[in-house]
């Protein structure tokens, strides 16, 4: 027994010194534990696009399950059946990839080449507009020159010590770029494999999961996990998935209104307003305004339409589209989701913008979750009663509390 006990004391000690060290070096140091992980991610990330298109095609796969198993019952094995499911889910996609690059990317490509050969144009009328301002308004142009005097010289600093080593860092990107490309391709392959063995043996993951729990956790403690697993998958697959197809259809729809109404650069607006529409609350702010100046450098007139018409498409995905796909998934007030941007975008960029919102909730829901289950076993009253001027705002004083109690039980 007393062996078992130095043992335990002596493994809690060097783990123990083991997380300072870590902590030491990730704070202090050069962050060893950083470079590690991120070289584990990099060579795990076939792995990672497959469990993220896996995650992405499971319902699809599910709902092939039940309408196979609905319509041929127990002739098909459900190996056979399963296999089935996948061949069809993967077609569709593939299906989807080829619309994608026989007729978008075609005209998004013609789109950039357009606006390539027009930079020039394009420099020529914002000099031209910022001319007439300069001419038009003496102060504005005053103001101007002494700023450019006063900041000359961090003007030239910055772009001496700061723009030139960016750019050249991008040139070295870009030049570079067919390498990374191909090495995404093949990972990308590698993930398409990786997800297909993850929709076959989905459930068998899932099992495992749950038996690694439950060996290490009490029978209530495992319950619980469960619940808040459940939960939290349920608000982030929502989110995440609804987001995606919300996004998708205000693509489509901003695609088919730019048409109509006959914009410029209608492929790459299109594109631009639905990718950043994924991002919750800010996206389509960033997605209209790049695009309302690119069109504003062709025709001031179309310009003012594809305002009027990206606030008539913004009110149509926020009051119709968005709540029949994304419901209430993630049951985040609007506060916690400005937040949740912020500090997503703050730490990861784009991606944490996105990403941010459904983790967030995911977090919100499960420790709500624990302190409505703490609240119910101390039969604390509800929610009402502890706003500012409820029944425990100004709880009574001790002695008094004695005293009623003791009138109670003499009567």
């Amino acid at each position: 027994m007393n062996r078992k006990r130095y043992f335990c004391w002596g493994l809690t000690a060097f783990l123990t010194v083991c997380a300072l060290m870590v902590f030491y070096d990730t704070v202090f140091r050069n962050g060893v534990l950083f470079t590690l992980l991120g070289t584990l991610l990099k060579a795990l990330s076939p792995v990672i696009y497959g469990a993220v298109l896996a995650y992405l095609l499971a319902p699809v796969v599910n709902s092939f399950d039940e309408l196979f198993g609905r319509r041929l019952g127990k002739s098909w094995s459900p190996v056979l059946v399963r296999a089935c499911s996948i061949l069809l889910t993967w077609s569709i996609m593939l299906f989807f990839v080829y619309l994608l690059f026989s007729i978008l990317i075609p005209q998004l490509y013609q789109s950039i080449v357009t606006l390539v050969n027009n930079l020039q144009t394009y420099y020529n009328t914002v000099y031209g507009w910022v001319m007439q301002l300069l001419d038009r308004n003496p102060r504005v142009a005053e103001f101007a020159r002494q700023a450019i005097d006063d900041y000359w010289d961090e003007l030239r600093k910055w772009f001496t010590n700061t723009f030139l080593p960016q750019a050249q860092q991008t040139i070295g990107v870009l030049a570079g770029g067919v390498v990374s490309v191909l090495v995404f391709c093949k990972d990308l392959l590698v993930g398409i494999v990786v997800s297909v063995y993850l929709l076959v043996l989905k459930e068998r993951f899932a099992a495992g999961a749950k038996r690694i729990l439950y060996s290490l956790m009490s029978d209530r403690l495992y319950c619980d996990s469960l619940k808040s697993l459940r939960r939290a998958n349920r608000i982030f697959s929502g989110f995440f998935r609804g987001k995606l197809l919300d996004s998708l259809i205000v693509g489509v729809l901003c695609f088919i209104g730019a048409t109509i109404l006959r914009l410029p650069y209608t492929p790459l607006v299109s594109v631009f307003v639905g990718v950043t529409n994924i991002i919750p609350f800010f996206g389509p702010f960033i997605g209209a305004i790049p695009s309302a100046f690119l069109i504003l450098l062709v025709s001031p007139a179309k310009c003012l339409y594809f305002i009027i018409f990206v606030l008539v498409l913004q009110q149509l995905d926020g009051n119709v589209i968005g709540p029949k796909i994304l419901g209430g998934s993630t049951e985040l007030p609007s506060f916690w989701v400005i937040v949740a941007i912020l500090l997503g975008g703050g730490f990861f960029g784009v991606p944490g913008m996105f990403l941010g919102v459904p983790v967030f909730a995911c977090v919100y829901a499960i420790v709500g979750y624990h302190i409505e289950r703490r609240l119910e076993k101390r039969g604390a009253p509800p929610a009402d009663a502890f706003a500012a001027g409820g029944v425990l705002a100004d709880p009574p004083p001790a002695d008094h509390t004695n005293k009623q109690k003791q009138g109670e039980t003499e009567s």
